[in-house]
């Protein structure tokens, strides 16, 4: 069983870490924001003072112990302080989605009956005003950013700095009242409600302990050694649980600082700016920077072509050993060195990775090119596994046993076992306290003896004691000859190249595998400039035959890659189509943290699935789409259905056109 004692010397909430900071290293750098093209700096102790005016102002205006306070926007100190301030006087944050719509973000205020939200500017506050009919408990609505709000009914409104400044003139007489809140915090006090992406139903609120975030946020960071001069890049949702343990679980814990970006149209230049040293994105944030460097390369001289090209073989070679330690000679570390001074080191400058001490990814399975790629640099790349309802971490790779096909061994302090279905359960310090108002899916998830199951169907390797990820277990089928059909798998080698953004595939209980393909425009878009291919939208590219060529290679080559596994050569992709569109959240195609709402697109999208089984070489089809500022609209395409050769004889699937 997990231990559930309190270990000796922790802290025991995050409001007891940020007071140790204080006292330890109150004048080092906890945060900086860039605003205005000009980075600003606050210490530990200037943002307790920031955090200590939050809660207190909180407190004037009614928050009482146990209240949910919902906190909407992109990544900002203040909104990080917000969270922690919302702790101190006992109560609970909820991060939202920024990039949600109303009604999504309706659910989640309406199911935590959140009375107090906080948002980042007049566009999170016009959503939940649009909404507040339905969630009408709402008492109070604090925004950061005043632009644009000055016409408004401040009656419930108010800013950030108003509430700070009420904060403060209350120091003497909520003082005591706020002393009292956060002496009562305890390891087994509410810590954060995060919400799950929602892939096959209504999101559940995540219910995370102090001892969950403080006891994960340690093991991991002594884990890969994290310090107090560590850097990182808080970019990604604050909804999301990762930027949760990264920006507020380890830094607190370890005390390093909190870096956000200006907006994300400069994030790249934050990036090379600030040079963190502690880094993570999912795999299609490093396959966009590859994508953009490579396309960069088609548009260079020759003699730069080549000597990237050299360097670059080299690297792959060379440099993954030599972050593993492993012996190199030395001529080879000399020419490593050579191209480190001519490419590598201005490569990875430009992609503002030249600091980076230790990467991560998941989410979703990592390309081998991409992962190689980034490990050729001299990047410390590696993958985790992890769950909202793990605070993050299930398994890590340890430094010098890294690999693409794996996601490493169990965390510290973790058990994994595997059912007898292939289901990967687990069971850590970190696993969550119950799902908020919905007992049944918590025991359905959580036993007794606090295992959980991950949904996802994998297997231990023998020797190295490595979990692999086959696909999601509820995903996991049979064709209907009975062999293995695992979509997932499919899905991310198709993804491996830069031209294709997302792929579904089809084939439970079918006789054959059939693939929706969205390309990544920025890619095709460029390969089309450099071939003279003329086009003046999304889906006129997609519809062009040469780009079809271009994907149908695609899948082929990935049949050849998937008819050597054995136990998955049944899953080769048949016949595909190019979509009309991006597959969108707004859409509800996709969950906020980019996962294939699976069900959805089938339920969508039958017309273009009965045509691919139909035998049938085109399909007109209408699709209802959401715009940017909510309206609603149709739109419609005639998609052409290519056939792919398999291993094994060209499959030529056509039937007679009903």
């Amino acid at each position: 069983m997990v231990a559930t004692d309190t270990p000796t010397g922790v802290p025991q909430s995050v409001p007891a870490l940020l007071a140790r900071n204080v006292a330890a290293m109150g004048s080092k750098p906890a945060y900086r924001e860039k605003e205005f093209g000009i980075w600003q700096s606050w210490s530990w102790a200037e943002a307790a003072q920031e955090i200590d005016a939050i809660a207190l102002g909180l407190l004037a205006l009614g928050v009482a112990r146990g209240d949910h306070v919902a906190i909407i926007g992109r990544n900002r100190p203040a909104l990080y302080w917000s969270m922690v301030a919302a702790q101190k006087v006992g109560a609970v944050p909820v991060p939202l989605y920024q990039d949600a719509v109303a009604e999504e973000m309706a659910y989640v205020l309406e199911h935590c009956f959140a009375r107090f939200v906080i948002c980042g500017d007049q566009e999170q506050v016009d959503k939940v005003l649009e909404v507040q009919e339905r969630v009408p408990q709402i008492e109070h609505i604090i925004y950061q950013d005043a632009r644009g709000l000055r016409k408004y009914d401040h009656t419930k409104l108010h800013s950030l700095a108003s509430v700070q400044a009420e904060g403060r003139a209350a120091q003497e007489r909520l003082g005591r009242e706020l002393a009292a809140r956060t002496a009562e915090l305890d390891f087994d006090a509410t810590c954060v409600m995060l919400y799950t992406s929602g892939t096959t139903g209504k999101p559940k609120g995540v219910v995370l302990s102090n001892r969950n975030i403080i006891m994960t946020a340690k093991a991991s960071s002594e884990f890969d050694r994290l310090r107090a001069d560590d850097e990182v890049l808080a970019y990604l949702p604050m909804a999301w649980v990762g930027d949760f343990i990264f920006s507020i679980g380890q830094a607190y814990w370890t005390g390093f600082c909190v870096n956000c970006p200006e907006s994300a149209e400069t994030l790249l230049i934050d990036l090379r700016e600030i040079g963190p040293t502690y880094y993570f994105a999912p795999p299609r944030v490093f396959e966009t920077l590859l994508t953009s460097v490579m396309i960069r390369m088609e548009d260079a001289g020759t003699l730069k072509r080549r000597l990237f090209q050299y360097f670059l073989n080299h690297a792959k070679v060379v440099g993954p050993k030599m972050l593993d330690g492993k012996p190199v000679g030395m001529l080879d570390r000399l020419t490593y060195q050579l191209g480190n001074l001519l490419i590598i080191g201005p490569l990875k400058n430009t992609l503002g990775m030249s600091r980076i001490r230790v990467g991560y990814t998941a989410g979703e399975a990592i390309g081998p090119e991409i992962f190689d790629f980034y490990r050729a640099l001299g990047i410390n790349l590696k993958q985790l596994y992890g769950q909202t309802e793990a605070s993050v971490f299930i398994t890590q790779q340890p430094d010098h046993e890294v690999r693409p096909d794996t996601v490493g061994v169990p965390s510290p302090g973790v058990e994994i076992r595997i059912a007898e279905n292939g289901e990967v359960y687990y069971r850590s310090p970190g696993v969550f306290v119950e799902y908020y108002k919905n007992s049944e899916a918590t025991a359905s998830t959580k036993d007794a003896e606090g295992w959980v199951a991950t949904g996802d169907a994998g297997f231990i390797e023998e020797g190295t004691g490595h979990l692999r990820i086959i696909d999601r277990a509820k995903d996991v089928g049979k064709m209907a000859d009975g062999r293995l059909f695992a979509p997932k798998y499919v899905e991310n080698k198709l993804k491996f190249f830069p031209n294709i953004l997302e792929a579904v595939v089809f084939g439970n209980g079918r006789q054959m595998c059939t693939a929706f393909i969205n390309i990544d425009l920025t890619a095709v878009g460029n390969w089309a400039e450099r071939n003279n291919i003329a086009y003046g939208s999304y889906q006129e590219l997609a519809g062009h035959p040469r780009v079809l060529d271009m994907i149908q290679s695609h899948v082929e080559e990935v049949n050849r890659s998937v008819s050597v596994d054995d136990m998955l050569s049944g899953c080769q992709v048949h016949r595909f189509l190019i979509l009309h569109k991006e597959l969108d959240a707004d859409d509800g195609e996709l969950t906020r943290t980019r996962k294939v709402r699976r069900r959805i697109i089938e339920e969508k999208f039958a017309d273009l699935i009965e045509a691919m089984y139909g035998g049938k070489r085109e399909q007109y089809t209408e699709t209802e789409v959401t715009y940017e500022d909510g309206r609603k609209g149709r739109i419609s395409a005639t998609l052409q259905i290519r056939d792919a050769a398999t291993v094994g004889g060209t499959q030529d699937r056509r039937v007679a056109a009903e």
